[in-house]
């Protein structure tokens, strides 16, 4: 968990789990129930109760789980994991078991896209009036940021791909009415099979808005598996149909996401992720 040894807290974090794990089993009477994982982001820890298989996530400090939460209790299991209990104070939720040894990273393109397609359009519900960020927020952004993004980092497309970018940031941005629930945070690995449902994803991040915003995250997470940018145009159309989403929109959003992950990635040092970025600039731009 390199990231968390960035800072004091997250290095006194971890040297507490194993007391924070034993506290949290015995507030809410766990028992583990295997060896912990992890990503990026938590610690997750198999648990059992009255023989009912759960998972005790713990995030690290800073991560606002009421924000995370929010959005597992609005989807309520539909798409995404369920969630059994929170406790913000400690950065703890009990979730739903999943396989955590089979996610949708294992299955050929030719499979994902379809199953990414069918959770956008299960997750897609209204989102009423909970106080989230939106697509068109982020949009906004990209219109007051891109042009002084791309000079910092020596003009890494041509005029023309950012000009095309900016338009249809403008475009979305316009957008600011939809009352749509979108994951933000899409990719294959965050996709796990399951016995409630085939597949479900684990931690969503809620936006508003644009349900295609997060589909060129797929594309460019797994782009070396394209040999050919005719099949990634196959994939995007094939994403299109079965998530019945505006394809001049989800055409939009993978450009406004290539844009951003291109200018952002350089400006850190990456070096793999940027040329899928502008490959997949070229092929929609």
């Amino acid at each position: 968990m390199p990231r968390w040894w960035h800072d004091e807290a997250g290095r006194a974090w971890l040297d507490e789990i194993p007391a924070l794990v034993a506290a949290q089993c015995a507030r809410w009477d766990l028992d583990p129930d295997g060896p912990p994982m992890h990503g990026s982001n938590a610690l997750v820890v198999p648990v059992r109760r009255r023989g009912e298989r759960f998972v005790l996530r713990l995030a690290p400090p800073g991560d606002d789980v009421e924000r995370e939460s929010q959005g597992l209790r609005l989807w309520a299991g539909r798409g995404v994991v369920r969630l059994f209990d929170v406790e913000p104070h400690t950065r703890a939720m009990l979730l739903e078991r999943l396989d955590n040894g089979r996610t949708l990273q294992s299955e050929p393109m030719s499979v994902a896209v379809p199953v990414i397609a069918a959770l956008v359009r299960t997750m897609a519900v209204p989102v009423g009036e909970a106080d989230i960020a939106s697509t068109a927020d982020i949009a906004a952004h990209h219109v007051d940021n891109f042009e002084a993004e791309w000079s910092a980092v020596d003009k890494p497309t041509s005029r023309r791909q950012l000009d095309v970018a900016i338009r249809m940031a403008v475009d979305r941005a316009a957008e600011s009415d939809l009352d749509t629930a979108v994951d933000g945070d899409v990719h294959c690995q965050q996709v796990l099979a399951s016995v409630r449902a085939p597949w479900l994803v684990v931690d969503p991040v809620m936006l508003r808005g644009d349900p295609e915003y997060d589909f060129a995250r797929v594309l460019w997470d797994r782009l070396d598996e394209f040999s050919d940018d005719v099949d990634i145009a196959a994939a995007f159309d094939v994403f299109v149909s079965a998530a019945d989403v505006p394809e001049d929109r989800a055409r939009a959003w993978v450009i406004l996401r290539s844009m951003s992950y291109l200018l952002w990635g350089i400006s850190r040092g990456l070096t793999s992720d940027p040329p899928k970025c502008r490959r997949l600039l070229d092929v929609f731009c």
